[in-house]
């Protein structure tokens, strides 16, 4: 079967021939082991060809079950569960996940592999919340993994080169509420002055601009405690609060957004900033992102400031997120407080041409380290010493996957080298 398979905003074509649909545990064993070359996919947001294969997987038509163990804390899901799905679920059962994505369109097997987060100072990334996973080898074995045995640190964030990963199991806790504030125009000098005190004056806090005269949104989401009393403010940090619902993107529908106004809700429909029918309504778009130590953050932000007039042509919106560390050998969050910057651009080649370059150039300092389903430029020669694990995880690659069957041209060039 010949398809042609484009990503979540139709920027990037797969190149894979072929595209399986498992109905089972077996016959997705049956296709790794015969599968020359073969890689999982999932919701395709992706921007790069990480998940591109000659035979790409999808494990959306093997069984959904959400599998609650109160006794641990934990659920187990197929990966190939998106996780509105997963959050309205684990509402229902009166449980939450620590942290969200933004969009909670994608699935919860391509956020973990790639070390997606939301944001926090005390929130480590999605991939954080693993507690055990079942993966498919290329011989068409089953390897299962849990926190504290060997590799497990390795084997979390796989970028989908170590197998196809067929059962998840992540931590949960209790329910909880939340509430989200908006604030505008924040200005330069104040962000530059008071970025921890900014960072930290929520449980998840987060900046948009496009590098224009002030900062243009800070949202702040906050956990909302029993019969606590709440009176609204007019201002924070000197930001002005939004009285109507905002978008990250000033000419889009704030609607599309979840509530917002300081309104508690469920952290299910307070954490994703967009709503689930709000899925592709930027339309075609390219997205960058780059992870730097949260002491470098000020001087990270100062120099891409400055490369105003370069990306202020391309971008719909930027965003800084804090991550806390984690010891998940490919996460972009390895053991350092981190700064997450991002961008959201128009669908352009000017973006990976020329702006891109200027940012990493101008980022080259603080030793960045990129999303993995994201746009950069940066080689595997150049990302290996900025990853203290990464010749582990080689290694951990090579005698899981010695015949190469998950590899492919992106994983060359951005992990294994040419």
């Amino acid at each position: 079967m010949v398809v042609s398979y484009k990503n979540w905003s139709g920027v990037y074509t797969f190149g894979a021939p072929e595209a399986v649909h498992p109905n089972s545990l077996d016959e997705l064993r049956r296709i790794v082991a015969a599968a020359p070359n073969v890689h999982g996919v999932g919701s395709r947001h992706c921007f790069n060809g990480i998940a591109d294969a000659a035979v790409m997987i999808t494990l959306d038509r093997m069984p959904m079950p959400v599998e609650i163990d109160r006794a641990s804390s934990t659920v187990t899901l197929n990966p190939a569960m998106r996780y509105y799905d997963l959050l309205l679920e684990l509402e229902r059962q009166g449980l939450a996940l620590h942290n969200t994505a933004s969009l909670p369109h994608i699935t919860v097997g391509g956020a973990v592999a790639t070390a997606t987060h939301g944001s926090g100072d005390r929130l480590q990334s999605l991939a954080g919340a693993v507690a055990a996973l079942e993966l498919v080898t290329s011989e068409g074995d089953i390897l299962r993994v849990a926190r504290g045995d060997a590799d497990f640190a390795g084997l979390v964030v796989h970028v989908g080169a170590l197998g196809i990963v067929s059962r998840i199991t992540l931590d949960v806790q209790p329910s909880y509420l939340m509430r989200q504030e908006v604030f505008l125009d924040l200005d330069w000098d104040v962000l530059y002055a008071q970025f921890d005190e900014i960072m930290s004056c929520g449980d998840s806090v987060i900046l948009f601009t496009d590098y224009g005269d002030t900062v243009n949104e800070l949202w702040v989401k906050t956990r909302v405690a029993d019969g606590e009393s709440w009176t609204p403010r007019t201002e924070l940090f000197g930001a002005r609060a939004a009285v109507v619902q905002t978008h990250p993107v000033a000419r889009f529908d704030g609607l599309l957004c979840t509530d917002q106004l300081g309104v508690p809700g469920p952290w299910c429909d307070r954490l994703p900033h967009f709503k689930a029918e709000a899925i592709g309504d930027a339309g075609s778009e390219m997205q960058a992102e780059y992870m730097v130590a949260r002491e470098d953050a000020v001087a990270g932000i100062r120099a891409l400031k400055e490369l105003s007039e370069v990306v202020r042509p391309y971008i719909l919106a930027a965003e800084f997120r804090s991550v806390a560390p984690d010891d998940l050998w490919l996460s972009s969050a390895y053991q350092r407080e981190t700064i997450c910057l991002h961008y959201a651009t128009i669908a352009d080649p000017g973006v990976p041409n020329d702006m891109l370059p200027a940012v990493e150039r101008a980022l080259e300092p603080f030793a960045p380290r990129p999303h993995w389903g994201k746009l950069f430029v940066a080689t595997a020669e150049e990302l290996a010493p900025r990853y203290p694990r990464m010749n582990d995880f080689r290694a951990l690659a090579g005698r899981l996957d010695p015949k190469g069957t998950f590899r492919n041209a992106f994983l060359s060039e951005k992990i294994f080298g040419a």
